[in-house]
């Protein structure tokens, strides 16, 4: 009986012994991110023309920035009016590019169809980048009272 329980706890030790240490394979999977963001909202006021009879003066804003984050390739930001202003306002927007891309400069924004804005965006994480708006009205605009508020949509897309 002795020897039977002596092989029984050697058996035990050396099983305990033979766990003191495992393996486990890990997996990351890192998928593709595009996130963009934009600052405080921006507000341009149209009060002045260059001479009497000539058109408004165009009023810009450098106020607003946007941050841009992707682990991509071949990217693009583009921009587009949820809906248009009032015939006679029109509305461009530049945005600075990030370390990896081109900027396509001062790009009119309508509801119609998205205009590219950053070409050649790549594994990119940036912040602070400038956007310039710039608001031009004809004299058929009349005054607006607190103003005409639309939404201006930003997009990372497949650059193709």
């Amino acid at each position: 009986m002795r020897l039977f329980l002596l092989s029984l706890v050697l058996a035990a030790s050396a099983s305990a012994q033979s766990s003191n240490s495992t393996t486990q394979n890990v997996t990351v999977v890192v998928e593709e991110v595009n996130e963009i963001s934009v600052s405080d909202d921006v507000t341009l006021t149209v009060n002045t023309a260059t001479t009497a009879g000539g058109d408004f003066d165009p009023v810009e804003n450098t106020a607003s920035t946007y941050a841009v984050t992707s682990n991509g390739s071949n990217k693009k930001i583009t921009g587009q009016l949820v809906a248009d202003f009032t015939t006679g306002i029109t509305l461009e927007v530049d945005l600075v590019a990030p370390s990896s891309g081109s900027s396509e400069g001062k790009q009119t924004l309508t509801s119609a169809s998205a205009v590219d804005l950053v070409t050649g965006v790549a594994q990119v994480s940036d912040s602070g980048l400038g956007i310039t708006y710039t608001a031009t009205v004809d004299a058929t605009v009349a005054p607006n009272g607190t103003g005409e508020t639309q939404v201006v949509t930003f997009t990372i897309l497949t650059d193709s």
